[in-house]
């Protein structure tokens, strides 16, 4: 048995070492790729059927939205911290750091699942009003997030999970985990919603079940040949571990935190500048648009999750010309994407927000326009994205907090807090391109640097 694994380990080694980059990158996106797409459709799925039984449904789902970044911010921390010091680890052939590693990661992120699903359960009325709920969205509010909070452990560690799997090489058992369980939750949510009559509640239970089922898979595809094993005998809470997924998570922590912020602060700012009686229709349509536009970057996302393991690799190998070809090739392709991604959604905009609600004139005419404002900016985030993961997966914390930062930080808070003041909810509407323009601006210059930096080490 051991001897099969050091086989493994070593095919591995050579194949993201040695096989052309540019068709090594797409191999290990296309899964990613097809994960992230597949898990976005169960958000699209959540807003499209609860969508028509009314907008304030839609608002409600929309609110909860919030939460969901919360969870993912910190499964993407342990997730991302792990898994990247785990692809290090692999390529510099330390196995055994990596079995410790990926067992600290998966635990610590289930138990603050347990802790944060149990708090929030406890402190539901406050945490609803944290999130910027409004009477006349509440009830939704409150029945999508009781089977939210109950799935926290799982959403934390399927992702922290689906992390390392895919970071270490293993994209097609991410794949697998993440969506097989999102296509379950489609089927689910109109058994759920409409057969069951449960409502909003109904989708968030589909999405309970989803997860649950999800967390399975991922944990079996741990144990198969040739993946770092999950052992409860190699959980090590020692403080190495924790600097380590700090390191290589904190980027992702950073980001993720300011987005729920920032989707917080979204919200508010929706309810106080719509127009008289709007609210629920104009914070319905900013969530509409979120889902859209989290469907399109999910394909970006996953192009540069495959390009993440063969950067970690390759770096921890010492091969700083397959990093920078690495890195090019995924801005490039990125662009290209992202180009066909904006005259898309320019001209089928209506169309596109009337898929989730046809029955709200205000909510459509918002929702197109917030939508083709942020199509106008959409290409610029191929470097923005690329570059963030570069220094993430190289274990730059420093570069790649403030990268992660900018955006939603740096940028689109203060930029939230002064647009709308000047240009009502014409400036509410922009704010999101305006802050991907100036945050294009600021990483450029690092863009730049970096790349310099591979060419000398090559």
């Amino acid at each position: 048995m051991q001897h099969n694994e050091a086989e493994k380990q070593q095919e591995r080694f050579t194949l993201m070492t040695e096989a052309p980059v540019r068709r090594l990158v797409l191999k290990m996106a296309v899964p990613t790729i097809i994960s992230m797409v597949v898990s976005a459709l169960y958000n699209v799925a959540d807003a499209a059927f609860v969508g028509h039984l009314s907008t304030e449904a839609t608002a409600g789902v929309g609110i909860a939205f919030a939460y969901m970044t919360f969870v993912q911010a910190i499964g993407f921390f342990f997730g991302h911290g792990s898994g990247n010091f785990i692809a290090r680890a692999l390529g510099a052939r330390r196995l055994e750091h990596a079995e410790k590693m990926a067992a600290t990661g998966v635990c610590a992120s289930f138990a603050i699942g347990i802790a944060g699903g149990v708090v929030g359960l406890c402190l539901l009325p406050q945490l609803l009003q944290l999130l910027g709920t409004t009477p006349d969205i509440a009830d939704s509010a409150r029945s999508y997030l009781i089977y939210l909070l109950i799935a926290t452990p799982f959403m934390m560690s399927c992702l922290t999970m689906n992390n390392q799997l895919r970071l270490q090489g293993s994209a097609h058992y991410a794949m697998i985990g993440l969506a097989s369980g999102a296509v379950l939750n489609i089927l689910l949510d109109p058994l759920f919603i409409y057969v069951f009559r449960w409502g909003v509640a109904g989708a968030s239970a589909a999405t309970l079940c989803s997860q649950f089922f999800s967390w399975l898979l991922l944990l079996q595809g741990t144990r198969r040949e040739g993946n770092v094993h999950i052992r409860l005998r190699n959980f090590t809470p020692a403080a190495f571990y924790f600097k380590e997924i700090t390191r290589g998570g904190l980027p992702s922590l950073c980001r993720q935190s300011l987005i729920c912020l920032s989707t917080i602060c979204l919200n508010r700012a929706a309810a106080v500048y719509a127009h008289p009686g709007m609210e629920a229709s104009t914070i319905a349509a900013f969530a509409v648009v979120s889902r859209i536009m989290m469907f399109g970057f999910s394909v970006i996302l996953g192009l540069g999750q495959g390009f993440q393991p063969v950067c970690g690799f390759n770096y921890g190998a010492r091969r700083f010309g397959r990093v920078r070809e690495s890195y090019f090739f995924t801005m490039e392709v990125s662009a290209v994407l992202l180009l066909i991604m904006t005259a898309l959604g320019w001209v089928f905009a209506p169309e596109l927000i009337a898929f989730f609600r046809d029955e709200d004139p205000e909510l459509i005419a918002i929702g197109t326009r917030v939508l083709r404002w942020q199509c106008a900016a959409l290409p610029l985030i191929a470097l923005t994205t690329a570059t963030n993961m570069l220094f993430q997966t190289t274990g730059q914390m420093l570069t790649a907090t403030l990268l992660s930062m900018c955006r939603q930080g740096l940028f689109f808070l203060p930029i939230l807090w002064m647009a709308p003041r000047l240009f009502g909810l014409t400036g509410l509407e922009a704010t999101q391109a305006v802050a991907d323009m100036l945050t294009f601006l600021f990483t450029l210059p690092f863009s730049i640097a970096v790349s310099r930096e591979l060419k000398k080490k090559r």
